[in-house]
């Protein structure tokens, strides 16, 4: 399983939440997936295909090995 993290933005900026969002390219199409910072739960994933944005269907595999990146960025 292959991917590229292009772009993580850290949202540290909300009163009660801490988000981090990964941008990554995987099979030539672009995702973003987000999860809370504090325990990495999955918030949303989504795929952007011809100039619009769908929920990502990603298997657990590929979600726990972009944990496992995040965790080791942040």
């Amino acid at each position: 399983m292959s991917y590229e993290i292009t772009n993580m933005i850290i949202d540290d900026d909300f009163d009660s939440e801490e988000y981090v969002t990964a941008e990554f390219i995987h099979d030539q199409t672009n995702y973003s997936i987000t999860f809370k910072k504090a325990d990495l739960e999955i918030i949303n994933a989504w795929v952007y295909k011809d100039g619009t944005s769908l929920p990502a269907n990603l298997s657990d595999t590929m979600i726990e090995s972009i944990r496992d990146d995040i965790k080791k960025r942040i």
